[in-house]
Order: C-alpha cells, then structure tokens, then sequence
C-alpha cells in the first residue's frame, strides 16, 4: 500500500502526521510506504516530512489538491493508495478500520460522521445541499462526498484519470464516478477534528462543486438530470396551456415551454445513449 499525502504550506504540521501514520501502519500487517507530494510549498514543507522518514515528491509550484494527488498515485510502487491530508484533521486511528474493508472493495472512504466532527458551521448547509444532491443523481446514498481519507485501488484511479480535476475536486469526482458505475465502495464512519493552521478552501468552491456534479453525473447517468428538468418545463408548459385554453388565447410562452420540454428530453436520450456506449468500449 502507498500512503500519498498532498502537502502545501504544512511545514509546522507535517512531521506529525508523517509520524503518526508510519505508526499505525508498522503493526496494520500491509507492506507499505509513505509519499509526501509537497505542492509548490514556500516554507519547510518538503524539509519536515523528510526529516520525519516520507519520501517526498516536489512539485516546482502550486498546482492544486489534485494535482498532487496524481504525483503521487502516479509514482505509487503498491496496488493500493491510502490518501489523507497533512494538517491533523483525519484521524490515523480510523485508517485499521479502511483496511478491514479493503478485500470487498474497489475504494473505502471515512465517511465524517463520527461523534466528534469539527466542520465550520458556515460550510454545513452546502455541505448538507451538495451531499444530498449527490445521492439523490447518482442512486447511492453516499454520507461524505469529499472526505480526504480513503483507501482505493491504483487502477481504479487510473481508469479515470482523465476526468480528475487538479483542485479539490478530486475526491468528489471520484467518489461520484464509483457510485455511477457499479464499483463496490464502502464508507467508515470516523471523526473529524478541527483543522491545524489556515483553511485552503474558499466559499466559491462550493459553486465548483455544485457544477462538478452536475457535469460527472451529466456524463454518467444524464436522464437522471435531463428527465426532471425536461418534466419541470413540460408542468409549467401544460399548465399555461390550460389557463389559456380557458381564457381562450393560445400562448407562445406554453408552446415555447411544451418544445422545450421535448429537446431537453431528446437531449437527455442522446446524452444516455453516447454515456452508454462510453462504457461499453
């Protein structure tokens, strides 16, 4: 198993949780290393985690959670690639419980639920939205659609690369892409304790995630997108139809609305049927 830690800015944080996880690694029974991707860091990042025993990869500037992510992956010696951040907020302990899932899986993802979870109170209702919409598109009820700590299949991050983004998308893309699909993937319930130094996300990246959803489900699974909203435009077309069958005045906005309604539909049965034979080849 290959440990891959994405790294920016960490250097008073990272040695600890270098140390922490080759700790509860050296008696998990696996045969493992550790890689520390430090992303275009301006302080000590790469220093501290070296000093602490990763293997540290270096990237010349900032290129984003994702990015790094795919250094790492991609310069794994194992079939398996446990990821966690470097600031203190996912728990080494819980990694034993991703492990004992491992064998009847493709991808095991902590799931923060537990009963000590510290998310900024502003971030929850997006959070809640985002997750909620998430589930609902994909089929799956999915309880964390961007945890950082997960344990997955080198291949199965491979086979769809290309549609990772380079930020903080990664994880969402990647959960939504198994839940799409069919891949066996499991969620552990584990805690999430306040964060060591400043916060890399920003209030926009919920718009970014909002929109990546939409797009991956679009590509996976798109009546579950086109139906609803052809459905919505096909209610309001029908019912200003009949207020002006009432009143005896055909208007453009019903017909507009009624045609509408059909292209999106026709759009959605082109869209699944091109996805269908996307997954085909």
């Amino acid at each position: 198993m290959t440990v891959v830690i994405p790294a920016y800015n960490e250097g008073p944080h990272v040695a600890a949780q270098v140390r922490a996880v080759a700790e509860t690694l050296r008696t998990s029974g696996w045969e493992w290393e550790l890689i520390v991707v430090d992303d275009g860091s301006a302080d000590r990042t790469a220093e501290e985690a070296s000093g602490a025993g990763a293997r540290v990869l270096r990237k010349l500037r900032n290129e984003g959670y994702g990015a790094a992510l795919k250094t790492g992956i991609a310069a794994a010696k194992h079939g398996w690639i446990l990821i966690t951040d470097a600031d203190g907020t996912y728990p080494t302990a819980a990694i034993p419980q991703l492990l004992e899932k491992a064998a009847r899986n493709e991808m095991v993802v902590g799931a923060r639920i537990g009963k000590n979870v510290h998310i900024p109170l502003v971030r929850r209702p997006a959070k809640w939205f985002l997750t909620k919409l998430a589930s609902y598109l994909a089929g799956l009820r999915i309880p964390d659609l961007n945890s950082g700590l997960r344990l997955m299949r080198k291949p199965l991050v491979q086979r769809y690369e290309h549609l990772l983004p380079q930020g903080f998308s990664f994880t969402t893309t990647i959960t939504l892409s198994c839940a799409c699909n069919g891949h066996p993937m499991e969620f552990v319930a584990i805690d999430y304790a306040k964060r060591l130094g400043a916060s890399k996300i920003k209030p926009r990246h919920a718009y970014d995630f909002l929109l990546l959803i939409l797009r991956t489900i679009v590509l996976f699974h798109p009546l579950k997108f086109f139906l609803p909203l052809g459905g919505l435009l096909f209610l309001a077309g029908a019912g200003k139809f009949a207020y002006d069958c009432v009143r005896d005045n055909l208007s453009e906005s019903a017909v507009l609305a009624l045609l509408g309604a059909l292209i999106v539909w026709c759009v959605g049965l082109l869209a699944d049927q091109n996805a269908r034979m996307a997954m085909k080849r």
